[in-house]
């Protein structure tokens, strides 16, 4: 079932062409990367489909419903976490249920069912100071759940993490995205972490950008970090690296 449709998505500022008729399919419980250099448009198009931005021409379904150009509806994790240091974590993650008018109370007694879920128990009256970078961005995911527990895109989440850390937080978002069920777009320009966590990529390239290619992945998720030395890692690097060149 296709939860999130982009449909001929079109965007200029001024005389530059940004985007140039960009269609992406996201379907239920999907992870999909949205794979290109820097300058072919992904964060202009993210803020399309979150609503923030008004498309020249295109539109955009959720579950069949048009949400162009309508913030509120899905929601978008930028690549720092933005949690707010003098708030404590579990206020923090209540944001946007208060945002949406419910009681501080009621909003902290909600957000509390799901701090075991996440790996989060313990860190409620903590502040964002206190936590490991992996650890704020659980917390900044939390949020991103909130807010709308349907789609979640996500602009490079995992970049800011060392290697090790980023390994760990792969796996755990893997295994919550799939408890949960939750739909995932994200941009990355890491083509093996693309290539790791995706059911689908596509390659957004060009000025202005355009999807030049799909490429789906034969591979069931999760994949462990022994795929990434194997023949079928390389095949798939090679295609993209390639496609990325032209």
């Amino acid at each position: 079932m296709d939860k999130l449709t982009i449909r001929n998505i079109s965007k200029s500022y001024g005389d530059k062409a940004v985007l140039k008729n960009v269609s992406v399919v996201l379907k239920e419980n999907e992870l999909v990367c949205l794979l290109g250099v820097s300058g072919a448009g992904k964060t202009t198009l993210f803020n399309i489909i979150a609503g923030l931005l008004e498309p020249d021409k295109g539109e955009v379904l959720l579950d069949g419903k048009d949400i162009t150009n309508q913030a509120g509806n899905i929601s978008y994790m930028l690549q720092k976490d933005l949690l707010l240091p003098y708030k404590t974590i579990e206020d923090n993650v209540s944001l946007p249920l208060i945002i949406k008018g419910m009681k501080k109370r009621d909003a902290r007694d909600k957000v509390a069912d799901y701090f075991e879920e996440f790996g989060l128990e313990g860190t409620q009256k903590l502040y964002p100071a206190s936590l490991s970078g992996g650890m704020r961005q659980r917390a900044a995911l939390l949020r991103t759940y909130l807010f709308s527990d349907k789609i979640a895109l996500l602009d490079e989440p995992f970049s800011a993490l060392d290697m090790i850390t980023k390994g760990k937080i792969h796996r755990w978002y893997l295994d919550i995205m799939e408890k949960i069920k939750l739909s995932t777009l994200f941009i990355t320009h890491d083509i093996d972490e693309a290539i790791l966590l995706s059911d689908r990529i596509y390659l957004l390239t060009g000025e202005p950008g355009q999807i030049t290619k799909e490429i789906i992945m034969k591979e069931k998720r999760p994949r462990d970090e022994e795929f990434l030395l194997s023949s079928e890692f390389l095949r798939y690097k090679k295609e993209i690296l390639e496609s990325l060149q032209e």
